[in-house]
């Protein structure tokens, strides 16, 4: 893991860029933080497994290791640089309020995705809580069934991990059935699902009064012509579930940006992932060294803190 120490204003540290085109994003095949991410993934894909995941599950999902306040732990951030990103290399706190920020600007009068988008990365604590960055960060996979090529860097980072040598683990559905949902995959462990499952142990879902959100993000233009009216009208019936799906399955490169492990999908995650593309554009997009004054935006996210997911958390 990699913990900093960059005094009481993290900014200092840190000189705003040039703005990076869209294609220079995710590069994992060359640049300056190319040595690191590597080894960061070569680990994960040699150590998740549908064993680990189990256990990591067990043993992070009884939330009695700590309580606190959602804002203290979107600051403790300010102590992990995720060592995974090939696009950032500043505190993960500033990237909460760079995505929640663009989503602001794009969405304003959706203040809940607007705290998906501070939130959404809280999960990284764990690395802060002496789990390796491996088992913390990254996108993330289905395990239990074959590791599919668009996953990053598949070709050179599986070869040492022994359920890629389990016949049972290597066919399209594994252990699975098909359509069975992605709520019933098991998915490589680590911030996604552990904040998801924080999210729903505390009750903090999305709340039900939000469903006009939905249409009126479509009647604004929203969602690039991803949906038409009457699937918007659909949606409309599990809209609390669309900040929950952008938690936990954001990091899911594989599925919602190279269409993989469709054949494990059923109708609901159909009808989330236009809303976890919308996400992705702001969790990516908004990476850039121009760090936003976190002392003056806090107000405003702390009341939306208090709106959907306040008070003392266990964790």
């Amino acid at each position: 893991m990699r913990v900093i120490n960059v005094g009481p204003d993290p900014s200092l540290a840190y000189r705003p860029e040039l703005p990076k085109e869209k294609e220079d994003y995710r590069n994992y095949e060359s640049g300056l933080l190319f040595n690191r991410v590597f080894k960061t993934y070569s680990l994960m894909h040699t150590n998740q497994t549908l064993e680990f995941v189990k256990r990591k599950s067990s043993e992070w999902t009884q939330f009695n290791h700590t309580q606190m306040g959602m804002m203290d732990a979107i600051l403790s951030l300010d102590q992990l640089v995720d060592e995974s990103d090939p696009d950032v290399d500043f505190p993960n706190s500033f990237h909460a309020f760079q995505t929640a920020e663009g989503i602001r600007r794009e969405h304003p009068d959706e203040d809940w995705f607007q705290l998906v988008g501070l939130i959404h990365d809280v999960g990284k604590i764990l690395a802060l809580w002496d789990e390796p960055q491996w088992a913390v960060v990254g996108d993330t996979f289905p395990v239990g069934c074959k590791f599919q090529n668009s996953i990053v860097l598949r070709d050179r980072t599986f070869m040492d991990n022994p359920d890629a040598k389990n016949p049972a683990y290597n066919t399209e559905y594994g252990i699975y059935e098909p359509n069975c949902g992605l709520e019933n995959v098991l998915m490589s462990w680590g911030h996604d699902e552990y904040l998801y499952r924080v999210m729903k142990h505390n009750s903090c879902c999305v709340p039900d009064e939000v469903k006009k959100s939905v249409h009126s993000c479509f009647l604004n233009g929203g969602f690039e012509g991803q949906l038409d009216r009457n699937e918007v009208n659909s949606a409309c019936v599990s809209v609390s579930l669309q900040g929950l799906y952008m938690i936990r399955f954001h990091s899911f490169y594989p599925w919602h940006s190279h269409g993989d492990y469709m054949h494990l999908c059923n109708d609901k995650d159909q009808q989330m992932l236009p809303w976890v593309k919308e996400f992705n554009k702001f969790d990516l997009y908004t990476k850039t060294t121009e760090l936003p004054d976190v002392e003056e935006l806090k107000p405003y996210y702390q009341s939306l803190i208090d709106k959907y997911c306040p008070g003392v958390l266990q964790w």
